[in-house]
């Protein structure tokens, strides 16, 4: 820290208990001055040889006989005015980063200045803070913690904006260029080494990262750290990634961890103003900057101590550019009175929905650049397909709250475009989850979340679990096992067709299920009319017809009894083939219920015949 040593003379002030000060002379006081609440006992001489204010308060007490002279708002109170006291008898004072703007502002108000004395301390200040003071990043930033307090008078003299700006302006220098310590409680981790020719110097031993400053300003009171990233913006040379990460920083020190103190009369008002602060320092490119997660819990924060409308608007634009690097637990924003859901599923929503216009867009100018279609799309794009897994994913959390309304879950699955989820295993998840949490389902209404999943987009863990899971219609349980045996038979025919070149099989295997399935649709559907398939009609029948079909490629003698049930009772009707009608049965054009089953295996020879015949 920097320091100045002004005067000669030891200190001669004494006190006399909390309230008086004299100086200890062989001639007596001839003069009485109150600042505050403190008595000084002084000499009329040295204090008027330096201060014009002091000449003209004295002259007007000896006009009223008053010998007493009272200081009203004294800038810096007592203390500051001890310094300027112990300055005009030419005693040692000592000036640092915390006492230098309190003397700054007292030598103002008593008129210290050179036309009373050459070398006055209005001057000697001046040239403190210029030369020592305002090149020193840890002192400005200490003087300007200190001016908080001593406002208007350190506005006026203009000591705010000069600190503001000796910080701002070394936040810019070349961090290879950083000598001093670059984290304000914490010291250099490099030694000092001495060369042959006796200067020191300062051997870094890691690089100082371009962010070595926020954790220093942090300490800053936020109208003060406001200023203060204001002016590191407006000077255009600090890049948007390090100003993120500076609000977070700022963020992390000063906003409650708990709901109870953010939400607290005690501080509502301060982490309100805050939040808001923090939003209209964010960087004008909304697409860099602060990370998404960092976005969503400011949301929250947001959400939970009622900032305005533009500050909640301006960060949800943010979120939508980048949703896909945020976490389902990022997402689960707390929900307000009077929503009845445990988290606010349209702030989420309306999110997505504008994330998705974001990559529509994208996408469009992507087209009239490269000229590419919507396949290249996704293959160079993977974010749209890490959002629809995030949304997948979110929608499983949120299935589990008894009050989420099957509309809600309905309308941001189908936000997501149908290119964005090649696999509907999360998106079956959230369809188990829901009807778990949600028995009191009517049939219409468990037909209707059933038909935003399409069976053919499951793996085959996923369609395992499926085939066995007592929660779907019957209906939906056997489009899964008449798939399966669609991608079994497929499978087998391409490894047939295909044993010579194993690379092109496995590209093309769902390419040969789906030829297969259709050229055999025609076949089957005669057979399929006349079934019924209805789950009244599994119910009532205790029995079913069982045959020893020797399945063991599609894994159906791993079913369980109600699964095994389904297929032995369709095995029977169909005699191996099967159709559903897709518009009975599907309430979308993409549901499981639309999908083209293929053919299953009767007999060894029968299936080969078959699978021959249609390639």
């Amino acid at each position: 820290m920097k320091f100045m040593k002004l005067g000669s003379k030891p200190d001669a002030f004494q006190a006399d208990g909390k309230c008086i000060r004299y100086v200890t002379s062989d001639l007596a006081t001839d003069v009485t001055i109150t600042v505050g609440e403190m008595k000084f006992y002084l000499h009329k001489f040295p204090l008027l040889s330096k201060s014009n204010c002091l000449q003209k308060l004295v002259l007007k007490a000896s006009e009223e006989n008053c010998d007493e002279i009272n200081m009203v708002d004294f800038p810096g109170g007592p203390k500051a005015f001890e310094i300027c006291a112990k300055f005009c008898y030419g005693m040692t004072v000592t000036l640092n980063a915390y006492n230098v703007v309190a003397a700054r502002c007292a030598a103002e108000y008593l008129e210290m200045t050179e036309n009373v004395d050459r070398g006055n301390l209005i001057f000697k200040i001046e040239v403190f803070l210029n030369s020592s003071i305002f090149r020193s990043w840890k002192d400005s930033i200490i003087v300007l913690q200190t001016t908080k307090s001593l406002i208007p008078w350190s506005e006026n003299l203009k000591i705010v904006g000069r600190c503001i700006d000796s910080i701002a302006s070394k936040t810019s220098v070349d961090p290879a260029n950083i000598t001093w310590s670059y984290t304000y409680n914490r010291k250099l981790s490099v030694p000092d080494k001495i060369v042959d020719d006796g200067m020191k110097f300062r051997e870094k031993v890691e690089s100082v990262p371009k962010d070595w400053w926020v954790e220093d300003i942090c300490e800053l009171e936020i109208d003060l750290y406001k200023r203060v990233m204001t002016a590191v913006k407006s000077k255009g040379r600090m890049d948007g990634a390090v100003i993120g990460e500076a609000l977070k920083t700022y963020a992390v020190r000063w906003l409650p961890d708990s709901v109870n103190a953010l939400v607290s009369e005690a501080h509502s008002w301060r982490n309100k103003l805050l939040v808001e602060t923090i939003v209209c320092l964010l960087p004008s490119d909304k697409a860099v900057g602060c990370s998404c997660g960092f976005l969503l819990k400011l949301l929250k924060v947001a959400i939970l101590v009622g900032v305005d409308d533009s500050a909640k608007e301006d960060l949800v634009k943010r979120i939508s550019l980048k949703l896909h690097e945020a976490s389902v637990k990022d997402l689960l924003i707390p929900a307000r009175s009077p929503q009845t859901t445990l988290y606010d599923v349209e702030m989420v929503q309306s999110i997505v929905n504008r994330y998705i216009m974001n990559e529509k867009c994208t996408q469009d100018l992507d087209v009239e650049k490269n000229e590419m279609g919507c396949t290249d799309f996704v293959l160079g794009h993977g974010s749209l397909l890490s959002g629809g897994k995030l949304i997948d994913g979110y929608l499983e959390e949120i299935a589990r709250d008894p009050n989420l309304s099957l509309a809600s879950l309905i309308d941001l699955s189908q936000s997501i475009p149908e290119y964005a989820r090649p696999v509907h295993d999360g998106l079956y998840k959230a369809i188990d989850m829901y009807l778990k949490e949600h028995p009191s389902l009517t049939k219409a209404e468990r037909k209707k979340l059933c038909g935003l999943m399409d069976v053919k987009k499951l793996t085959m863990d996923a369609s395992m679990h499926a085939a066995q899971n007592e929660r779907l219609p019957l209906r939906v349980v056997v489009q899964v096992l008449f798939f399966e045996q669609v991608r079994a038979a497929a499978g087998v025919q391409s490894l047939t067709n295909n044993s010579r070149d194993i690379s092109h099989s496995t590209t093309n295997t769902e390419e040969e299920w789906e030829k297969t399935a259709a050229e055999d649709c025609n076949s089957l559907k005669k057979q399929m009319s006349q079934m019924k398939v209805k789950e009244d009609g599994f119910q009532k029948n205790g029995k079913v017809a069982k045959k020893n079909s020797k399945n063991s490629k599609s894994g159906m003698q791993l079913l369980p009894s109600r699964s095994r049930r389904i297929f032995d009772k369709l095995w029977v009707v169909g005699k191996g083939h099967a159709e559903n009608r897709s518009s009975e049965t599907s309430g979308s054009s993409q549901s499981p219920t639309s999908m083209v089953p293929g053919e299953t295996k009767s007999s060894g020879s029968s299936s080969r015949h078959r699978r021959h015949s249609i390639s």
